[in-house]
């Protein structure tokens, strides 16, 4: 365990003017206020916090930075308080301390809603300031390593969650080193027979090729110096187990078809240098096509700068090579911890200095603005996880701005990441000066110039194609949008209507006023609603002229033990299932059955799939999922629900001479094949104030045709006359009604 004293020097070499005495109280009242607890290793407690404080020493991050990893589980673990903190330490620590307690209390591998509206938690803390963010890694990496003492229910948990989260933000952070041993840790639990057999197989070879990468370090060396680069560092390493596993999986591969497991770095003075390093390499030793990728002249979003190469180099072994200069082997390590703020303090402590010089902390900013943009949890979920896990492509405009997007991108995507506009607008692309198709997979390097229409909708089936989130969100907001407009023309007209037949005027400025009384946020929405069906255009009126009279008669739910009322379903009165179900003749005393005056809105009560009719006998069925399904009592269907009486509910019609509604049944004709007979027909249900809803028709024999209509009456008296009238019709042979 890291004594006082021995903290302090640590950080006293990188930064000699530290504040000695706020690391000697941060460490006093961490060990004071943790006492004798213990970890599940058995260890004492304030070992953790002292080593998530030794991993930010390593990053050589400031004394604030330490104190808040040493006090950060005071609040969660001990009697500490946020105003003890502010008192002994300012309120700048003490509010990291409680943004790092608020986010040990998130569960990020829970239920997707709720991982989703974690992460938006975590993101937001972290966007206020980045060190939350940077003692939180630390945190997560020092339980990964003191995780074998957990049990193998939560092992498996942790190592998820930093599998999906922590690892790839640490990746985005420009972390690297950090991002592949928080992969590594999690893989040996997530795992662990391929982490164990991949483990063993790199030993195998590292034994097997012992001295080997010693040998090409000399030798790359030698080359080096001998052409005038005099401090050239050579460092070369076997990579990590999920890195090899990953790419076996992703390329197909097996172990023993891998051909670059060493990696070597080239570290130098200057970045002509890293182009005097790649020319000497490359003039040596065969280049491998293909994989050659400069970010230094375009670094990756994480602030990542490099030249790769993989070169044929000496024992004719396959070697990746990454040339840097020391500043970016350093941002390469420590990612957005490496900047200026936490070196010498010149940032002061609100980012700002930061902020400009990372655009590993943009992209934060930019992921904390898709907050705004998403429409809901999970679609934020899914845009970060979008961002965090993919690699990247450089592209250009015509007028030369670099847009970084990722791997697998689309034109769709491009038009997006220049601007929300473009993308919504945009109906064809150039790639490199020629026409191609909007599902062309942009390169590296591809020039991109989008053609536009200004009456452009975006289609649905675009979110299909493109990659980012950030285009799939627009895209899904254009699609409601359209289908917002579509529904709110349809509940314009018929808005109009109803205000007509009330011998009133129909305005949208009239519905202001009532909008709180709709449970509408504006005018759009309420007229759309009406168009959808989940607005009543009467409920509209009503709220815009209360004293306006409808001439139903209102029946009001019954006050007996067992009823309550639905209010969705208009005019109806619900009795708890488990009475026995009605039957065939029983007296219609009405007391007992539901009344029953229409379907409107989204109400939880339906027909089944023929309908009834008032004057049919029916009940109700409590079905999953569906709410109540009405059925006449001939229904066949209802022969399923024999044996659960207590899904039956009593139900009966209510109408008054006033209503004007009209309810669907199905009638099936056998009719003569013979010209005219649909019009006979048609003319007929006409002819009777009938309306038909759907008709299809299927030849069942050569001289007859079968007929299935469903049509919209006001009862069973009307719908009887039909039948009747259909009988005596010389074209019609049979005609029925059908229950089901």
């Amino acid at each position: 365990m890291m004594r006082q004293y021995e903290l302090v020097e640590r950080v006293q070499k990188y930064k000699p003017d530290a504040n000695e005495a706020l690391l000697n109280k941060a460490y006093v009242y961490a060990m004071q206020k943790h006492g004798k607890q213990t970890r599940a290793s058995g260890d004492p407690y304030i070992s953790h916090p002292l080593e998530v404080a030794a991993i930010l020493t390593d990053m050589h991050l400031d004394e604030s930075t330490i104190a808040v990893a040493l006090l950060h589980d005071t609040i969660e673990d001990t009697s500490a308080t946020r105003q003890e903190i502010d008192e002994l330490f300012g309120e700048d620590i003490g509010r990291l301390v409680e943004g790092l307690t608020k986010l040990k209390k998130l569960d990020l591998v829970s239920k997707k809603a709720k991982q989703a509206e974690n992460l938006r938690k975590l993101l937001l803390a972290i966007s206020d300031d980045v060190r939350v963010l940077l003692v939180k890694l630390a945190d997560r990496l020092h339980n990964m390593r003191t995780l074998e003492h957990m049990r193998d229910d939560k092992r498996a948990r942790i190592s998820e969650e930093t599998m999906e989260i922590y690892a790839p933000l640490a990746g985005r952070m420009g972390m690297q080193d950090m991002r592949d041993e928080l992969e590594n840790l999690s893989f040996r639990y997530i795992n662990p027979e391929a982490y164990e057999t991949v483990t063993q197989r790199l030993a195998e070879l590292s034994q097997r090729n012992e001295g080997l990468v010693k040998k090409i370090e000399d030798e790359l060396r030698e080359l080096l110096v001998a052409n005038g680069l005099l401090n050239a560092r050579v460092k070369g390493r076997q990579k990590q187990p999920y890195s090899v596993f990953r790419k076996m999986q992703s390329k197909s591969l097996s172990f023993e078809q891998l051909s670059d497991v060493y990696g070597f770095r080239i570290i130098v003075d200057d970045i002509p240098s890293c182009y005097r390093a790649l020319g000497i390499v490359h003039t040596r030793w065969r280049v491998v096509p293909g994989r050659f990728k400069d970010y230094i002249s375009t670094p990756k979003q994480n602030d990542y700068r490099s030249i790769h190469t993989t070169i044929v180099g000496p024992s004719r072994q396959r070697i990746e090579l990454q040339i840097r200069t020391k500043r970016m082997h350093e941002i390469a390590e420590y990612g957005i911890a490496a900047h200026a703020l936490y070196k010498d303090g010149e940032g002061g402590g609100d980012g700002e200095l930061l902020s400009r010089e990372s655009n590993a902390y943009s992209w934060l900013r930019h992921t904390i603005e898709a907050l705004a943009e998403g429409d809901s949890p999970e679609e934020f979920l899914e845009h970060t996880k979008l961002e965090l896990f993919q690699d990247q492509v450089f592209c250009f405009t015509p007028k030369g701005k670099l847009i970084a997007l990722p791997r697998g991108a689309t034109p769709i995507d491009f038009a997006y990441a220049v601007h929300t506009n473009i993308g919504d607008t945009t109906v064809g692309a150039k790639i490199n000066g020629s026409i191609m198709p909007l599902v062309t997979r942009l390169s590296n390097g591809d020039e991109v110039e989008i053609i536009r229409s200004g009456v452009q909708v975006p289609p649905a089936a675009w979110e299909e194609i493109v990659v980012t989130g950030k285009a799939r969100a627009a895209i899904r907001r254009a699609t409601r949008m359209a289908i917002r407009k579509q529904y709110a023309g349809l509940g314009h007209r018929i808005l109009e209507r109803t205000f007509e037949r009330a011998g009133k005027i129909f305005s949208r400025d009239g519905l202001r006023p009532v909008l709180h009384r709709l449970g509408q946020r504006d005018v759009e929405d309420a007229i759309a609603a009406v168009g959808r069906g989940e607005l009543s255009s009467i409920d509209v009126l009503r709220a815009v002229y209360p004293d306006y009279q409808d001439e139903r008669v209102t029946v009001k739910p019954s006050s007996d033990e067992g009823w309550f009322a639905m209010n969705s379903a208009n005019g109806m009165v619900f009795k708890i299932p488990g009475k026995a179900r009605p039957v065939e003749g029983d007296a219609a005393d009405g007391e007992e059955r539901l009344p029953i005056r229409g379907l409107g809105g989204n109400a939880g009560v339906h027909f089944g799939p023929a309908g009834a009719v008032p004057g049919d006998r029916i009940v109700g069925i409590m079905e999953d999922d569906k709410g109540i399904t009405i059925y006449p009592i001939q229904a066949s269907a209802l022969q399923k629900f024999d044996d659960e009486p207590e899904r039956w509910i009593d139900v009966r019609w209510d109408l008054d001479e006033a209503n004007k509604s009209r309810f669907m049944a199905r009638i099936l004709i056998n009719a003569i094949n013979e010209p005219g007979t649909l019009a006979t027909v048609a003319q007929t249900v006409a002819r009777l104030d009938i309306n038909i809803r759907t008709l299809s028709m299927m030849r069942v024999a050569t001289d007859f045709t079968e007929m299935a209509i469903d049509v919209e009456v006001w009862d069973l008296r009307q719908l009887n006359q039909l039948l009747v009238e259909m009988k005596e019709l010389d074209c019609i042979s049979t005609v029925k009604r059908v229950y089901d």
